[in-house]
C-alpha cells in the first residue's frame, strides 16, 4: 500500500518529466530516428545546470532569509517586497525568486498576504523576463539564436518595464499593515559563503553572456561543490524533462513549421501552449521550428501570466 502510494506521488510530482519521456520514446520509436542535440542546446543545459547550483548555495547561505524581519514593520511593505522581487529577479533565475520571495511573503504576519502573495510571483516573472538567464526559456532564445545582449534587452523591456510599472502602481494601493509582532527566531547566516556564492553567480552570469567560454563555468560548479556540497541538491528531472523535450522537438519537425511563419500566429502559439505545457517547454518546442524569436520571446513571456501551468 505504502509503495504504491510512493509511485503515484512520484506520478504526480513529475507528470512532466514521464510525458516528455514517453512523447520522446514514442516519436522516436515513430520516426525510426535518434533525436539530434546541437552543441548549443547542450550548452544552454548545462549554463542552466551551473546556475541552479549557484543560486542553490546563495540559497543555502541564509542571507536572504532574514529579509523578512527586517521588512515586515517598515513602511511601504507592498512596494519594497514588489521592487525587490523584480531586482531579485534581474540577478537570478525566476525558480531561485519565487523560492526565496514566497516563502518570505508567507511568512509575514500581515493583511492582504495572500493578494501580496500574487503580486510578488507576478512581479518576479516580470523582471525574470528582461534578462538572458531570468528564465530557462529566454536563456534558450538566447543562446540558440545568438541574440546580440542590447537587441535582446530593446526587444522584451517594453514587456518587463511596463509590467513592473503596473505591478508597482497596484502595490502602492494595497495595505499591508502587520496584524502582530514577529516572534524572533534563530537565522543561520554565513556572510563568507554568501560572498563567495554572489560571486560565482556572476562568473555564471557571464559565462551566459558569453563574455567568457560556457565552459569556464565549471570552475564555478567545482568552487560550489567545495564549499557547500548541498548546492548541488537542486532539481535535475527539471533538466532531464529540457532534455526530452528537446529530443521530442527534434522529431516533431516540420509538422508545424508552416503555421509560424507569421509572427503574430507565432505569438499566439507560443502563449496559448505555454497554458497546457508551460513556458519553458513551449520555447524548446518552438526554437526547433522558427528564426523569429522576438514573437517568441514576447509569447512565451506573455502566456506566463496565465494558467498555473505556466
Amino acid at each position: 500500500m505504502k509503495s504504491r502510494t510512493l509511485l503515484l506521488d512520484f506520478l504526480i510530482r513529475e507528470w512532466l518529466l514521464l510525458g516528455s519521456i514517453t512523447g520522446l520514446v514514442a516519436s522516436s520509436l515513430y520516426l525510426k530516428r535518434i533525436p539530434h542535440y546541437d552543441n548549443d542546446e547542450l550548452v544552454s543545459i548545462f549554463l542552466l545546470l551551473a546556475l541552479f547550483i549557484v543560486v542553490k548555495g546563495i540559497e543555502n547561505s541564509g542571507i536572504l532569509s532574514l529579509l523578512g524581519e527586517r521588512l515586515e514593520t517598515s513602511r511601504w511593505l507592498a512596494p519594497k517586497l514588489v521592487t525587490i522581487a523584480f531586482a531579485l529577479s534581474l540577478v537570478v533565475t525566476i525558480d531561485a525568486s519565487l523560492v526565496v520571495m514566497i516563502p518570505l511573503v508567507l511568512s509575514l504576519n500581515v493583511k492582504h498576504r495572500d493578494s501580496l502573495v500574487i503580486l510578488v510571483a507576478l512581479t518576479a516573472h516580470t523582471g525574470a523576463a528582461l534578462t538572458p538567464f531570468g528564465t530557462p526559456q529566454n536563456l534558450f532564445i538566447y543562446s540558440l539564436y545568438d541574440v546580440d545582449t542590447l537587441e535582446f534587452f530593446k526587444t522584451i523591456s517594453p514587456f518587463s518595464l511596463g509590467m513592473f510599472a503596473v505591478f508597482l502602481v497596484v502595490s502602492l494601493f494595497l495595505k499591508t499593515s502587520p496584524k502582530h509582532s514577529r516572534i524572533e527566531t534563530d537565522n543561520s547566516l554565513s556572510i563568507v559563503r554568501s560572498v563567495l556564492f554572489g560571486l560565482l553567480l556572476l562568473l555564471v552570469v557571464i559565462c551566459v553572456l558569453r563574455w567568457l567560454p560556457p565552459v569556464t563555468a565549471v570552475i564555478a560548479m567545482f568552487a560550489a561543490a567545495f564549499i557547500d556540497r548541498r548546492s548541488f541538491l537542486v532539481d535535475y528531472s527539471l533538466l532531464l524533462t529540457f532534455l526530452c523535450f528537446i529530443g521530442l522537438a527534434d522529431n516533431v519537425g516540420e509538422i508545424i513549421a508552416n503555421m509560424l511563419e507569421n509572427p503574430h500566429h507565432l505569438f499566439l502559439l507560443a502563449a496559448i501552449l505555454s497554458q497546457f505545457i508551460s513556458n519553458v517547454p513551449t520555447t524548446l518546442l518552438l526554437t526547433e521550428f522558427t528564426d523569429q524569436w522576438k514573437p517568441l520571446l514576447w509569447g512565451v513571456n506573455v502566456g506566463g501570466f496565465g494558467s498555473l501551468m505556466a
